[in-house]
């Protein structure tokens, strides 16, 4: 649907083959395509750490926003650099624990959307225009905010 869509941008997991299916729909295809071509949550958030002097690589802080998020190494080291010292970067480290405790809630959001639709509509065309619970399923791969769960297995 429109709504999963620009609520996917928002978050970072960006694919610009989806507004394919909203393009008579100019409204929508019009507010799909600003939040394709914004910065997503998590960018604002890299972009804060670098205000604050954290060392997060230029390339993180200045890209094309239409394009997937990449994982980087160098973006956790700037997440460790809070982690580490939270009574130093209390409010980053807070950001970080939020979150995460947000790409949580949406795990399990989409883990019982897709077993919603499999009960609703079972393996027929997804409403978005995808291949409905297929689709679905490999979205429950996807991680948002990559770094904050990477940097765990380093505390």
């Amino acid at each position: 649907s429109f709504q999963y869509r620009e609520l996917e941008f928002l978050l970072g997991a960006k694919d610009r083959r989806m507004l394919e299916v909203h393009r008579r729909e100019a409204d929508r295809f019009t507010d799909l395509t600003a939040a394709l071509e914004a910065p997503s949550l998590y960018d604002e958030a890299l972009r804060l750490l670098a205000r604050r002097g954290l060392p997060v690589p230029a390339s993180h802080v200045q890209r094309d926003w239409t394009q997937p998020y990449r994982e980087s190494p160098d973006v956790q080291r700037a997440w460790l650099v809070a982690y580490r010292a939270p009574q130093t970067h209390w409010d980053l480290y807070q950001l970080g624990e939020e979150l995460t405790d947000l790409e949580d809630a949406f795990r399990l959001w989409r883990f019982r959307h897709v077993t919603t639709v499999e009960r609703v509509i079972g393996f027929k065309r997804g409403t978005g225009g995808t291949g409905g619970v297929s689709y679905l399923r490999r979205m429950l791969d996807v991680v948002l905010f990559p770094e904050i769960w990477t940097l765990r297995t380093e505390l």
